[in-house]
Formats: C-alpha cells, sequence, structure tokens
C-alpha cells in the first residue's frame, strides 16, 4: 500500500468502523472526536445479522454477542388485541453466522473498536478535538481542529465525515441534508422492571402499535426499553416529568407500585438523506450522511454498511487499483439505499404502527399474520427488516 492518509471526523459506530478497516490494511487513519472519550449513552441497541457477519472479520462481533442478548424472535403487537405476529430469524441460518438480532448497547461496539485502533500503529484516535471547517483541493483535505489548547490544522488524502446529524463536516463542504423533522418527538425511558414476567411469550424486539399512544418495547442485558411518541405541544419538562413518564407506563402495564426510572430521555426525529455522499475528497457516512426514526433498528446499522462499503473502494482507490471515479459508485449504491430502503422502511413502520383507521388498522394486522404464517412470505420479510435486502440492492448498482 502506497503511503495514505485519510482523516475521519467522529468517533461513534461508523468513523471507528472506517478508521480500523482502513489502518488493517495499512493507511494511516487519523481520527477526530469533539468528546472526551467514547460516549456511553443508550443510543442504538440493534445489530443486525449482516452487520454482525461484517464486523466478524476484524474479531469484533463475538466479544458483542457475549455482552448482548440473542433476539430469535421479532414481535409485533397491538395494545389492545395483543401478539398479532412473531418471526424467527433462526430461518436465516445458512446465510449468516448470527441469525438473531442482537440487543447490545452501541457503546459496548464503540468500546470495543476503540481498543481495536490501538493495536494499530498507523492509527490514532484524538477525544477532546472538534472538526470546524473543511478546505480541499486537487492533491488532498485540510481540516482546522479545536482543541483544549487551540486551534490546529491536519492534512489527509481524504477525509470521512461520519460526526453525526449536525456534521459540520457536512455543512462546512455546503452539502444540504434534505427531508423533514417529524413535529412530535420521541422519548425513551429506560427500567429493570421485567416486563417479561408480565406479557406472556413477549420477545425481546416488540412493535406496539395503537391509534393513541403506540410504543416499543425492546431489551437489552440489563434494562427495558420503551419508546412513546410525545405530542408536540408539550414540553420538554413535562415530557420528562415522572408524573407524565410514570402515567405513560402504568398505561401499557398497570402496576401497583410505581416505576423505578434508570434513564430517561427526549430527541428530535428526523427523515433526511445528503443530496450528495461525496463531494470531491470529503465523504460522508452514517448520520451525516443520512438520519431516519429508529423503528426498525437500521439507523446505525446502515451506516456501519456505509463504513464498510466506502472504506473497501478507498483502499482501491488508495492502492492505486481504480480510479478516484469509483467514490462516486459509493454514493450511487449507499445513498440510493438510504432513499429506497432505510427512510422508506423507516417512514411506513412508523405510518403502520401509528394508524388510526380501524378498518386499516384490521387490514395491516391480517397482512402481519398472512406473512407470518407464509414460509416464503415470511423469509423474505425477516430478510428485509435485517437489511439483507437493501445490501442486495446496493450491490446491484454498477
Amino acid at each position: 500500500m502506497p503511503k495514505a492518509r485519510v482523516l475521519v471526523a467522529g468517533a461513534g459506530p461508523v468513523g471507528l468502523v472506517s478508521a480500523m478497516v482502513l489502518a488493517d490494511a495499512g493507511i494511516e487513519v487519523e481520527l477526530f472526536e469533539r468528546n472526551a472519550s467514547v460516549m456511553e449513552d443508550l443510543r442504538a441497541s440493534t445489530f443486525h445479522p449482516p452487520t454482525l457477519d461484517m464486523l466478524d472479520r476484524y474479531g469484533i462481533a463475538d466479544p458483542l454477542v457475549e455482552a448482548g442478548l440473542k433476539a430469535r424472535y421479532t414481535q409485533q403487537r397491538d395494545r389492545r388485541k395483543g401478539l398479532i405476529a412473531e418471526f424467527d430469524l433462526a430461518r436465516l441460518a445458512g446465510s449468516t453466522k448470527y441469525p438473531f438480532r442482537l440487543q447490545c448497547e452501541q457503546w459496548k461496539l464503540n468500546d470495543e473498536l476503540v481498543k481495536k485502533l490501538a493495536s494499530y500503529p498507523n492509527a490514532r484516535v484524538r477525544f477532546g478535538c472538534a472538526v470546524e471547517s473543511v478546505q480541499q483541493d486537487e492533491g488532498g483535505v485540510t481540516v482546522q481542529l479545536r482543541t483544549a489548547d487551540g486551534i490546529e490544522t491536519a492534512r489527509g488524502d481524504f477525509l470521512i465525515g461520519a460526526d453525526g446529524a449536525w456534521s459540520a463536516v457536512r455543512n462546512s463542504v455546503g452539502i444540504e441534508f434534505e427531508g423533514y423533522t417529524y413535529p412530535e418527538r420521541f422519548l425513551v425511558v429506560s427500567t429493570q422492571f421485567p416486563f417479561e414476567q408480565y406479557f406472556e411469550n413477549l420477545s425481546l424486539v416488540n412493535y406496539i402499535s395503537d391509534p393513541e399512544e403506540w410504543c416499543v418495547l425492546l431489551k437489552v442485558p440489563s434494562l427495558w426499553r420503551v419508546l412513546f411518541p410525545t405530542p408536540e405541544h408539550e414540553s420538554d419538562e413535562r415530557v420528562l416529568s415522572d408524573a407524565v413518564i410514570e402515567r405513560r407506563l402504568q398505561g401499557l402495564l398497570p402496576q401497583p407500585r410505581p416505576y423505578q426510572i434508570v434513564h430517561r430521555t427526549l430527541y428530535k426525529v428526523h427523515q433526511r438523506v445528503a443530496a450528495q455522499f461525496r463531494k470531491g475528497r470529503v465523504l460522508l457516512a452514517g448520520d451525516s450522511a443520512h438520519i431516519n426514526n429508529p423503528l426498525g433498528g437500521m439507523g446505525m446499522n446502515g451506516g456501519v454498511h456505509d463504513a464498510f462499503n466506502l472504506t473497501g473502494k478507498l483502499i482501491e482507490v488508495l492502492a492505486g487499483r481504480a480510479p478516484i471515479e469509483l467514490l462516486d459508485l459509493y454514493e450511487r449504491q449507499r445513498r440510493t439505499v438510504a432513499i429506497e430502503y432505510i427512510n422508506a422502511n423507516t417512514a411506513r413502520n412508523k405510518k403502520m404502527i401509528e394508524e388510526r383507521d380501524e378498518a386499516v388498522r384490521s387490514r395491516i394486522h391480517d397482512e402481519l399474520r398472512a406473512t407470518a404464517t407464509d414460509p416464503v412470505a415470511s423469509l423474505d420479510y425477516i430478510r428485509k427488516t435485517s437489511m439483507f435486502d437493501a445490501l442486495e440492492r446496493a450491490a446491484e448498482i454498477a
């Protein structure tokens, strides 16, 4: 590998995976993260099978599996009618080493990746170092950085912007972030309450429809996480208050004692895709390139898929085995998937789970039951929701 240097903005899963793959190929990598350390927040928690297959090539998947929960089944439920349909991911056996969803906190992946990067002499991760602006020319990219010691610059052959939805990289190079923001916010409440002891045959991943207040109920190793939509007119303080959270949890499952809340967070939800994923020597991936609602667990997984697609092509370009125009194929493949699969499917998931018309709700439930009991249709559904179809669609684009 000729001497090459790639800069990466953002130490989330996408930036860290990108840096790891490049460093493993012998490329010098420098990664910048504005926070002082890996953020141990409760963001994404679902890893789809093909994502684990990709991470397995680098010895990352099995430590995650050991730290997480194997969700063989996913369920579509209704608050009034109970279980509607169940899908068995064990049917993916033979096409993946991991025929299940893994329920594991995102920060555990980040920790594994930081440790992995420390083993490469050609990789450097700099925390407390924020990319503020970007300039590029025919020969490379220069970034301005803000650190505790002041302003400095760094230069590389390419820059990967994986610095999130409010990406300084994307904004600095003037790429539009097209789409919309939902009027309601999403409230995520974490509790140690044992829901599995009260709901019969409850899976680890449950999408619960309701015309008034749908929710998502997910298990991670130590907690249950409950996601609720919130009225757009209510203040953040009210939505996050003990009284309102207690009322919502009691509405889901009445209990004689108050729920013990471990964590609560409230955030806005968007459906947006960058107008470009490549602008010269600057490339966007993950939330910098596309963001979506979390119904389906496709955001982080899609971002990791971006990272593997992009770095594979960057390695070929930097090795002189492919022209720089190969990076345009990354944009065509992954932007198409972001629009046609990730954003389209997550938007559809939200529309289905919040449907108010009883006739439409009944039709949706009937279709889910029919799909779950049909061997061919259920496998198609599982492959689609596990993101195999999205990867195949990207591979079709030449």
